[in-house]
This record gives C-alpha cells, structure tokens and sequence, in this order.
C-alpha cells in the first residue's frame, strides 16, 4: 500500500429493526462511519474490543453471541490523510440507548441501499455498505 501506515480496527454493523445500519461521526469529522475502534492492549478479542468501544462512544450494551464476521476491508482513513484503514468487520445486535459520547459527535441510521450524497467514509461506502445491502434480504426475510 505504497507505504501507507495501517491503522488496524474493529467495526460493527448494527441494524435497526427495518435492516438501517448504525453511522457515527466523529466530533470534528465531515464523515459517517460505523462504529467501533482501536484494539488495547488487554482486549481479548475482537469482540471484547467492539463491546468496549461502543460502550465507551454509544452507552449501547453489545450481545457477543450471535455476532457474525463480515470480512476484513481497507480504504483510505477519512480522518487521518497518508494512514490507510483495515477493519474487521461484524455484524453484531446491541442495546440502546444509542447516544453520541466520548469523541462521538453524531449518530444515525442508514438504509445500506440507499446513501445517496450523505458524506460517508470510503470503508463503509464502498465495502462495508455493500456487503450489507446485499445480505439485508436474506437476513431480515419479514421486511
């Protein structure tokens, strides 16, 4: 990646009950992203660390169980020019409240088919999104 420091995080998909996705921003930012972040150092796994981040950005409590790998994806960080970002991707349920804290400064909910000209990260617009969108049928059968 022509040198480009990697910056390794967890991201989580989160959906509503209509199958929209869970975005956040970050104070200071211009983009939407999903939420998540860095491992620490005595994080278990990277379910430890998604449970840990979205408790201390959303004061959501994440179910390990059922948690479901999407992939691992990279792009351009939207926040830091020069780093490109890798995460791994799941698809995890939550509880709310949902509620922008920490370095959070926004939060809402995406239809993955249907971003129009909202300004989102690359990693979620061009990989995470799509690998959503394309599971939403099969994974919420009822809508």
């Amino acid at each position: 990646m022509n040198g480009e420091k990697i910056i390794r995080i967890v991201a989580a998909v989160i959906r509503d009950v209509q199958g929209r996705v869970l975005m956040v921003r970050k104070r200071g930012a211009e983009v939407w992203q999903q939420p998540g972040g860095k491992r620490d150092a005595d994080d278990r796994n990277d379910l430890h660390t998604l449970a840990r981040e979205l408790h201390e950005e959303l004061g959501c409590t994440m179910h390990e169980e059922g948690a479901r790998w999407i992939g691992r994806f990279s792009a351009p960080a939207a926040n830091e020019p020069g780093h490109v970002v890798e995460a791994e991707v799941y698809e995890v349920k939550a509880d709310g409240p949902f509620v922008a804290q920490a370095e959070i400064e926004g939060v809402c909910w995406v239809d993955p088919a249907a971003l129009g000209d909202m300004p989102i990260a690359r990693l979620s617009r061009e990989s995470i999104l799509p690998a959503v969108a394309a599971t939403h049928v099969a994974t919420h059968p009822q809508d």
